[in-house]
């Protein structure tokens, strides 16, 4: 009688025991970016968020700079469950998808309430193609504007013909191309070598990304032109994230809406930051003037118009969306 109590307590244990001290769950989740970039950071304060809210439950152990996968591979890999958790930018697929490019066309929606406003046009379209591939969105944060690094001070943009220019995305390229320059795709780990061999003489990406690979110690000038605020996303393997608990569910999405907003104002603040850093480092930051606008915005609409073309019904439904905001 005894031994038939001990053992029924003990088979009540065992089987209570995943309710007292549920196993954890560990995730890797790889991103493209340096320690000290403003997404990374983001990225790290979301990871806490996530342990605090599932009492170290879900543990997300971010890899930056590449060192887990390398950028150009990461969406394949959260799509095939390589890994659970990613961050990447956007537009760097925009050959596999136009939506993915939407963000990345230049002149369209400048500065951070109209970037903002894009974003909301383009989410529905942007999640659909997302779970498409097995993967969740759970939160997108848009870089400072982007702007043009030059060695040497332009005139007009005619400079710019038959200057090798580093370029991060299919759009950035067509960019180039229209303006007369020869592109050439660079990560941003790679950014200083690339300038330093002569692989590359300009480029276009934000005053944050200028900062972090020290810009002026190769090109000295900015220019200002904000043509768009690419977008880094956060997403989530759709198999992995149904496997969580229903708590760990909730708590994973509360954490990636308020790393959203946090990122949006990391974001701003930011691009005053580093276009105060460039200028204090001895780079010139340049005004485009009127002759330089009309000819990038002609550029932008050919750009427009192309990727209209390529993006259909989700295309003009976007940019119709976006207009109407």
């Amino acid at each position: 009688m005894k031994f038939s109590m001990a053992l029924g307590l003990m088979i009540a244990a065992v089987a209570g025991f995943p309710f007292a001290a549920q196993a954890q769950t560990k995730w890797d989740m790889p991103t493209p970016y340096s320690d000290g970039e403003f997404h990374t950071v983001n990225v790290k304060l979301f990871a806490a968020d996530v342990r605090k809210a599932t009492n170290n439950q879900l543990d997300i152990n971010v890899h930056s700079s590449g060192s887990l996968i390398k950028h150009p591979d990461m969406l394949r890999a959260v799509s095939t469950g390589q890994v659970n958790l990613v961050e990447l930018l956007l537009g760097q697929f925009g050959n596999e998808d136009p939506v993915f490019a939407a963000d990345n066309v230049p002149f369209v929606a400048t500065g951070y309430d109209n970037a903002w406003k894009f974003y909301q046009a383009q989410k529905p379209y942007l999640e659909k193609k997302l779970m498409g591939r097995g993967v969740r969105l759970l939160y997108a944060v848009a870089w400072p504007g982007q702007g043009i690094y030059t060695k040497n001070a332009l005139k007009s943009v005619a400079d710019l013909k038959g200057v090798k220019f580093r370029t991060y995305s299919p759009q950035t390229a067509r960019l180039a191309e229209l303006l007369g320059a020869s592109p050439t795709v660079i990560q941003v780990p790679e950014i200083p070598q690339a300038f330093a061999t002569g692989t590359v003489h300009a480029m276009i990406t934000s005053s944050a990304t200028g900062t972090s690979s020290k810009a002026w110690e190769f090109v000295k000038n900015y220019y200002l032109t904000n043509a768009f605020h690419p977008k880094n996303i956060v997403a989530v393997n759709e198999r992995a994230f149904q496997r969580l608990p229903d708590a760990q569910k909730k708590a994973l999405l509360e954490a990636a809406a308020t790393a959203e907003q946090r990122g949006w104002d990391l974001s701003r603040q930011r691009e005053g930051a580093a276009n105060k850093q460039l200028g204090e480092n001895g780079m010139t930051l340049h005004t485009p003037d009127a002759a330089m606008r009309a000819a990038f915005t002609k550029v932008g609409d050919t750009i427009l118009a192309e990727w209209l073309k390529s993006a259909g019904a989700d295309g003009e439904a976007i940019i119709t969306g976006f207009r109407k905001k």
